[in-house]
């Protein structure tokens, strides 16, 4: 249990938010929320004791160990990939160090053996005997294969130290976890495996993401973090989301009396309870909404982007074929090899691969940026296309103002007409003054969309579409691509963005594509496409 009494964090004259008062019990999933910079990770670093409040406390109840996913991926680059997971549970590893040196010791003496048998038994206590065991399982869990367990670090990719540096935080079952945006650099495959994971877990986890399928999976609270306020709220992300919105539109309705509102928001709320006995938390989450109290539900003062795409014109019959493409990667790697199909009208696709250089590879030449080595693509005389890479850098090197980098791909370049395309994007006064090689990753990702807007294409390409995203523009792109009149191929790894948009998967392997007209979650829970993807990956 995590108890956080009249904390407040202050930097310069500001207060990031002030006077928060929460309890974080075992048995739930808190999942924080809140825009970019309104202090999500500050929070976390706060009860963590990374970072020192400017006044308050907090608590951890007696006896309690508290674990946190650490962001230096080079900070045990020394050590055996299981001794870092082991390493995760700090009181069992420095008994077990201890231990070994006892042994070692030339002259043991008397005292050495009570020592030793106080530490043996405190290690037994501790389940000290399976531990290599637990950590191996949690290893192969997130996917890193068993030959790399007793490789140094320093010898791992990126992505296989996130894997293990999430293993070492769940190491042990701690009484109290702190996941800080968990499932980047995870596929798609990892994250299923941690939300069953997590949804499982019978002690007390925050967790900050902006996945929101993998919220909705865990989450029993939101910890919303909004304009210097901390507050908490029952339910996961999309009944936050929802009630929210009902209350803001009931609040812009004046004419409603409060008793149709009450009325209005009571059905909502059974609405959903109901809708959550399909979920893996199911008892515990709709307990908490049936205790729910109207009043709790509050509207967001949140800002969402207006993303509006405006094809200008229908798409014809003829979408896109492609034929026999393959293309090598820079290191020689097989990327595609022989890759054929057509996209007929009005398809939403996603495209899968495990090596997400192979979406992009494949993405860079569909959109004319990259020549295949082999094959070729022909797009219909009605298409228009926008484009969306995932690697943008290119696009910002320059030091023109926001307004002037827009005006580039416009045939309108007056300023009141570009200014509403980053206004609708929450560019707003002086920001449209901005240097572009000075923007964040999110701000980037936002003038590409812009971009995109200008395009009035009927055929989006979109590669990643998420990454550096805030959850509110994430939304506001989900929604208005599930009502995109033209087609869209994608790749993401949001399962909640392709889940709601696509209904066509094509999964790129070694060995040929995996075609099918379907939901995503249908594609992942069909025990036979399952078992063909295990064939074609050679499993």
């Amino acid at each position: 249990m995590i108890t956080v009494s009249n904390l407040a964090i202050q930097f310069g004259k500001k207060f990031l938010f002030q006077d928060v008062n929460l309890k974080f019990t075992p048995g739930n999933c808190y999942g924080i929320i809140g825009a970019n910079g309104a202090g999500k990770s500050t929070f976390l670093r706060l009860i963590s004791g990374d970072l020192d409040s400017t006044r308050g406390k907090v608590d951890l109840a007696p006896g309690e160990r508290l674990s946190v996913l650490r962001q230096d991926h080079n900070a045990f680059d020394e050590h055996l990939v299981l001794d870092t997971v082991l390493m995760g549970h700090e009181k069992l590893w420095a008994i077990s160090k201890e231990k070994d040196l006892l042994y070692a010791k030339a002259d043991f003496s008397e005292a050495d053996g009570l020592r030793a048998s106080e530490l043996e038994e405190q290690f037994a206590e501790m389940d000290g005997w399976n531990a290599e065991s637990d950590a191996a399982m949690l290893l192969s869990g997130l996917g890193v294969k068993e030959a790399l367990h007793t490789k140094k670090m320093i010898d791992l990719n990126g992505k296989e130290k996130v894997k293990v540096l999430l293993a070492q935080a769940l190491f042990g079952k701690p009484d109290n976890l702190l996941l800080d945006e968990p499932t980047n650099d995870l596929d798609l495959e990892t994250v299923r495996w941690l939300e069953n994971y997590l949804a499982n877990f019978d002690n007390t986890l925050l967790v900050v993401s902006h996945d929101r399928h993998f919220l909705d999976s865990i989450c029993t609270h939101i910890v919303d973090i909004d304009f210097g306020k901390v507050q908490l709220f029952a339910g996961n992300y999309t009944f936050w989301y929802q009630s929210s919105q009902l209350a803001l539109r009931q609040q812009s309705s004046q004419n409603k009396k409060a008793e149709e509102k009450k009325k209005e928001l009571l059905e909502f709320i059974q609405r959903f309870s109901a809708n959550v006995a399909k979920s893996r938390q199911a008892t515990s989450r709709r307990k908490m909404l049936e205790k729910l109290n109207v009043e709790e539900i509050q509207p967001s003062t949140r800002r969402y982007p207006g993303i509006i795409f405006t094809p200008e014109r229908e798409t014809g019959n003829t979408i896109l074929n492609v034929s026999g493409l393959s293309k090598t990667g820079d290191d020689g790697t097989q990327l595609l090899k022989d890759v054929s199909f057509t996209i007929e009208k009005d398809e939403k696709v996603v495209f899968l691969s495990r090596n997400p250089l192979v979406t992009t590879a494949l993405f860079e030449i569909i959109s004319g940026d990259v020549k295949p080595d082999e094959g070729h693509y022909n797009w219909g005389v009605t298409i228009t296309t926008a484009y969306l890479p995932m690697e943008n850098s290119r696009f910002f090197e320059s030091k023109q103002t926001l307004v002037e980098w827009l005006s580039m791909f416009s045939s309108d370049t007056s300023e009141s007409f570009l200014r509403g395309y980053l206004g609708k994007m929450l560019f707003s006064g002086e920001d449209i003054y901005k240097r572009v090689n000075v923007l964040s990753g999110g701000e980037k990702m936002r003038c590409m969309i812009s971009r995109m807007m200008l395009r009035n294409a009927n055929v989006m390409l979109l590669d990643n579409p998420t990454n550096h995203l805030d959850l509110e523009t994430i939304q506001a792109f989900n929604n208005t691509l599930t009502n995109f009149p033209g087609n869209i191929l994608m790749s993401s790894h949001d399962h909640e963005f392709i889940d709601t948009i696509c209904n066509r998967v094509i999964e790129i392997t070694p060995n040929g594509l995996i075609d099918k007209l379907i939901k995503y979650d249908d594609y992942v829970n069909d025990d036979g496409i399952q078992a063909l993807r295990s064939e074609m990956y050679g499993e």
